[in-house]
């Protein structure tokens, strides 16, 4: 197979993307309905975190699967079921008249989405040629790591003027004009296979993603539920245990623990969750303050970080050129120190920060975004052989889900923590914990910038 980029791979890949971006945003999008829903349904905190918690859920023990579904079933197939599913979610949810309808067409889409996010990585590995394929997975990128950033701004928005439901009724187009590119362009790389699928390893994997993200939802309460919240961690990891037994007697495995033999490809997965865990942070601590300290509405909450998802979005692909011209060692390295100073900036200013701070240093932290977000995978994926390729993405879209979820419980555990401990105003305890918070993040960037470079150390291609 004679791999170039053309038209119909371009249009796969807006088509995959679009798909995979109408997942994260409106993930992102309805943090910002919350105390709507809440007010509307008579609920509280605790409960109204099942939007996320379900989805994400279900999101991590369908990624995991990718490689299997990716030998197993055509692209155009896998492509299709995601984008009905997403369809069926998104018009339940929209026709939601309770809160359990609600998170059952979040769970609908989860299904939807955890088949899309690798799907795009997968089309690129499968036809870019090598020395493209950094700006391809840039611009595949793009369409993905912006939406946690545009999302509150959409949410906002709709929720300002037309209402929560409106949130999912705007999505409806994006996901009918992704169905019509994928079915005109989406073809098939290597011949299906029929295999067997690892239903032990598989519930093992059940195990770690439900005591995990369940523990990280709960960590607001660890310190009224401390065993609880231990309990779910010993689920999670009872569950990575046999996992990797099963998958080391399987003929098999659902994903191939050989990759993890790179050390190149193992700080490249570090570093990633580090980034991805920053970026929901972010997410979820910015909107928050600028409602509750400074004061804005939810709409313009949501516009003050608009620019720097732009600036996000010219970076992305433009990261993925200069991987593709000079190797990764430049973006990746430049990008995670670009994320140090913006942290810095945030974490050293958190007490007296205002829209227009956060405006201006948001910009900063996506460009580095931009350089590191999709080159991270790239470069990563590039230290694996290509039989292993497609184990390696669902690793990564697996982590990418998983830091998403832990990165929003822990920055709101911290928050809520510090809230419950201090004393004054409702505006200070807020910006004291956000201060918290970001001081955290800070700490993870600067492991993120030695995780890469021992990444660039141990890498086995330049």
């Amino acid at each position: 197979m004679t791999k170039k980029v053309d038209t119909k791979l371009i249009l796969a890949v807006i088509a995959t993307g679009l798909l995979s971006f109408c997942g994260v945003i409106v993930e992102t999008a309805m943090n910002i309905t919350f105390p709507a829903l809440m007010k509307e349904f008579s609920i509280n905190t605790a409960t109204v975190q099942w939007m996320t918690t379900a989805y994400l859920l279900v999101v991590s023990i369908i990624v995991p699967i990718s490689s299997f579904l990716k030998r197993r079933f055509k692209t155009k197939t896998l492509f299709i079921t995601a984008n009905l599913l997403f369809i069926a979610g998104l018009i339940i949810d929209a026709l939601a008249g309770n809160f359990q309808m609600l998170v059952l067409g979040r769970i609908v889409q989860g299904f939807g989405t955890g088949i899309a996010l690798p799907l795009m990585f997968n089309i690129i590995l499968d036809w870019v040629p090598d020395n493209q394929r950094g700006t391809l997975m840039g611009i595949g990128t793009l369409i993905t790591a912006i939406a946690p950033a545009l999302g509150p701004t959409f949410g906002g928005i709709v929720v300002s003027s037309l209402g929560w439901h409106w949130i999912f009724i705007l999505l409806l187009p994006l996901l009918i004009i992704s169905l019509v590119l994928g079915l005109i362009s989406i073809r098939q790389a290597q011949p299906t296979v029929r295999t067997g699928f690892d239903v032990a390893g598989w519930l093992s994997i059940i195990l770690i993603f439900v005591g995990f993200t369940l523990a990280f939802s709960n960590l607001n309460q660890i310190a009224t539920k401390p065993l609880m919240v231990a309990g779910l961690a010993i689920v999670g990891i009872i569950g990575i245990i046999l996992f990797i037994a099963r998958t080391r007697r399987a003929k098999q495995p659902l994903i191939n623990l050989d990759i993890f033999k790179a050390a190149s490809f193992n700080w490249h997965l570090v570093g990633f969750f580090l980034v991805q865990i920053n970026a929901l942070g972010l997410a979820f601590i910015l909107p928050n303050y600028l409602q509750l300290v400074d004061g804005r509405s939810a709409m313009l909450a949501g516009l003050f970080v608009l620019p720097g998802a732009a600036i996000g979005a010219v970076f992305a692909p433009l990261g993925g050129r200069i991987l593709d011209q000079f190797g990764a060692a430049k973006p990746l390295l430049t990008g995670a120190s670009i994320l140090v100073v913006a942290m810095a900036l945030f974490a050293g200013l958190a007490m007296a920060l205002n829209g227009w701070l956060i405006l201006g240093i948001y910009i900063i932290f996506m460009v580095g975004i931009g350089l590191i977000m999709g080159n991270t995978m790239t470069s990563g994926l590039g230290q694996l052989d290509v039989t292993y390729q497609a184990d390696g993405n669902a690793v990564f879209n697996t982590l990418q889900q998983f830091a998403g979820a832990t990165g929003t419980s822990l920055v709101s555990a911290v928050i809520t923590l510090v809230q419950t401990q201090s004393h004054g105003s409702s505006a200070h305890a807020t910006a004291l914990g956000s201060a918290m918070a970001l001081l955290l993040l800070l700490v993870l960037v600067v492991l993120n910038l030695g995780a890469l470079m021992m990444a660039m150390r141990t890498r086995k291609c330049a």
